[in-house]
């Protein structure tokens, strides 16, 4: 199987993926996304604060966003996903697809990251509609309503502080789990008039968009209409760490001013690096990632087929 050389390949399709693409497509730099059509946002029914886009539809985003990159003759997608990846002694990168290989001078990663789901009846219903992950995001939905807050870290303290921002009444079920906060966070919650149940949480009730209320194991019904929880959020990094990318303490995909990793040639975008994560920043770093590796090729060769970049400003005899 022969394998076609691009001066870039963006792995992931999301906002990050498609943004990063479409700025190599304005360098004319030939770039391919591989899309493997599993997205973070695909259930949710409306996203916030994107100025120009308020509110949107995630999915509509993203078809506009495959259109305007495909207007670029340079740029292409596919869709599948990147079985393993390598770095050439020559420089460039094998990228193994799943019936297809590409070599590539350049790479951008966007793989973003994966949600933990509490185990609730119900749930894929609700998701997306009524029940979130991101009070930033959906937090101007609760305005004035009864909330329940999923999860049993620590650091939920200031997750179920961050809704009262916006709720009428936040309570907190740790789904069955003990509480790992100490007795200061418990104190906390109790201050700020935050009920702490340890108890299962069994069944979200009532029909999408018209959620009614969290059953417990008890029996005991908690009247909400809506739902925020917080377990675990994990970087889609292994693509990153085969490559030797460095993370930081939290597990991200670590990126210099330009969004590429600590490997020459890499670049990272969009959930999996550090910051927040809301769909226009990770649009804005994918623009930084996208024009960061276009850049890269001024006083250098890209692939056959790409037309010649630009000279290295930085070492342009061009008087000013």
């Amino acid at each position: 199987m022969s394998a076609r050389e691009v001066d870039a390949v963006v792995i992931g399709g999301g906002p990050s993926g498609l943004a990063a693409a479409l700025w190599l497509g304005r360098y004319r730099r030939s770039v391919v996304v591989v899309d493997s059509q599993e997205y973070r946002s695909a259930a949710v029914s409306r996203s916030h604060g994107y100025l120009g886009r308020d509110p949107q539809t995630p999915v509509d985003l993203l078809d506009r966003g495959r259109s305007e990159l495909l207007a670029y003759p340079t740029a292409s997608v596919v869709s599948s996903y990147v079985a393993g990846v390598g770095r050439r002694d020559d420089g460039l990168f094998d990228v193994t697809l799943a019936d297809d290989a590409l070599v590539a001078h350049r790479l951008v990663i966007a793989t973003g990251v994966r949600d933990v789901f509490p185990e609730v009846d119900g749930f894929d219903e609700h998701y997306g509609e009524s029940v979130f992950h991101c009070p930033a995001c959906d937090g101007y939905e609760a305005r004035d309503r009864d909330v329940v807050a999923i999860g049993w870290d620590a650091h939920l303290v200031g997750f179920a502080i961050t809704l009262l921002n916006w709720a009428r009444s936040v309570t907190v079920v740790t789904d069955g789990r003990r509480f790992n906060g100490d007795d200061a966070c418990r104190n906390t919650l109790a201050d700020n008039g935050i009920e702490l149940i340890e108890e299962d949480a069994r069944t979200f009730v009532g029909s999408r968009g018209a959620l009614e209320s969290v059953l417990l194991a008890s029996g005991r019904c908690l009247p909400t209409s809506l739902v925020f929880f917080s377990l675990e959020h994990v970087p889609q990094v292994d693509l990153a760490v085969s490559l030797g990318c460095a993370l930081d303490d939290d597990g991200y995909v670590v990126v210099d001013r330009e969004g590429q990793t600590t490997v020459h040639g890499v670049y990272a975008a969009g959930d999996l690096t550090p910051g927040l994560q809301l769909v226009q920043v990770a649009a804005a770093s994918g623009a930084v990632a996208g024009v960061g590796a276009a850049q890269s090729f001024f006083g250098t060769t890209g692939a056959p087929t790409s037309p010649e970049p630009a000279p290295d400003p930085a070492v342009s005899d061009v008087q000013t």
